[in-house]
């Protein structure tokens, strides 16, 4: 975890800024406008991901706005350049998806992640841009997902931790069939303010009780839990500094208008006074290799951040199993990158591995190595 890796495990694409919802907890600004991606940028970046496709496991990840909010007609042209090769994800509220849209998933082998909360009374924050539920759009997106037998994974934000609730979204996410389900408690970022800060008791509690849930009917692969139990399996086998990468992930988000953020895809169409807009180039006019290759040399706020991972290198005994507080993190909570530790690290990462562990001695070692299916 020293320095920026010049190649990308995945690229994250906005085909559009508009989205069709308003939830309350979004961090994107513009999520009203339909600012669309052209097909240059597309064509832009097909050409710089084409050889590290070819070499081993690539992919894009198309992520608003609403990525089906593009149409299908628009979505498809933009990912006509691609290599075969390339894998292509798509996050998505789901309240579009109806028989056509499946049948353009399974054409194009897009993989689907919906982004849904839970039962319907968890779901208050999606609401339409008119303030109506969107619970029940969701499930008629998920029904046909089923319908069609195409398998999906499952988002959920997840805003006060409480005793519970973590049983109760596992109970529900195995029930609605989802493949692999990722767990994110509320962050304060972009043009979301709202606290997020928890008592340290209900957040490692969440987490311990979300791993005896899963513990009772493994089916599901739980993100969070699996990365946990991983790192607990290497510090047992004295193998936990082998675990991260040499060195970060640039994870490059391409704006609809070609334009790069690295590190943090919520960063991208924010700007500061003293950072300015955070990109660090176009690929309309600079290839996407040569943007990487420069992305330690590249804008102020990236040398700060990459010394706050070396500030949390030095001072914080969990940075082998998170590498450090994520930029957008930082600059959102802080207002600067070279801070250390955040309420983010404080809930999904501090208290992720505090609260497997506890599940663990209450229950026993068993639970260490034994990662689901």
């Amino acid at each position: 975890m020293r320095g920026i890796a010049a190649v990308p495990g995945y690229v994250v694409m906005q085909p559009t800024t508009l989205c069709n919802l308003d939830c309350s907890y979004c961090y994107l600004p513009f999520r009203a406008a339909d600012r669309r991606m052209g097909v240059p940028v597309a064509e832009a970046v097909a050409a710089a991901v084409e050889g590290w496709a070819r070499a081993g496991r690539f992919s894009v990840v198309w992520h608003g706005g609403e990525p089906m909010a593009a149409g299908r007609e628009h979505l498809a042209s933009l990912l006509a350049p691609f290599d075969p090769a390339v894998e292509h994800h798509v996050q998505t509220n789901a309240t579009l998806i109806d028989d056509d849209w499946c049948e353009f998933f399974a054409r194009h082998a897009v993989r689907v992640s919906v982004s849904v909360d839970g039962p319907e009374r968890r779901n208050g924050a999606r609401v339409t841009r008119g303030g109506r539920p969107a619970y029940q759009r969701v499930l008629r997106g998920v029904a046909a997902l089923r319908r069609h037998g195409i398998p999906f994974s499952a988002l959920c934000v997840v805003s006060e931790p409480s005793p519970g609730l973590a049983a109760e979204l596992y109970g529900y996410f195995l029930d609605l069939g989802v493949e692999v389900l990722g767990i994110n408690i509320e962050e304060r970022e972009g043009v979301n303010l709202r606290d997020n800060r928890h008592p340290a008791e209900a957040v490692s509690g969440f987490w311990a009780e979300l791993t005896a849930a899963w513990r009772r009917d493994p089916r599901v692969h739980v993100r969070e839990i699996e990365w946990t139990l991983r790192y607990a399996a290497a510090v047992l086998d004295g193998t936990a500094g082998e675990l991260l990468p040499r060195q970060l992930d640039p994870i490059p988000t391409v704006g609809y208008d070609g334009s790069v953020v690295l590190l943090s895809p919520e960063l991208a169409g924010f700007t500061d006074a003293r950072y300015g807009d955070f990109t660090s180039g176009n690929v309309l006019t600079t290839p996407l290799a040569e943007i990487l290759a420069g992305a330690a040399a590249g804008p102020g706020w990236i040398g700060e951040f990459l010394r706050g991972v070396q500030a949390c290198r030095r001072g914080c005994p969990y940075f082998d199993f998170c590498g450090g507080a994520h930029a957008a993190n930082r600059y959102f909570e802080h207002g600067r990158f070279d801070g250390t530790e955040t309420d983010h690290c404080r809930n999904s990462k501090m208290r992720l591995l505090e609260g497997v562990l506890d599940h663990a001695r209450d229950h026993g070692a068993a639970v260490v190595g034994r990662p689901g299916r």
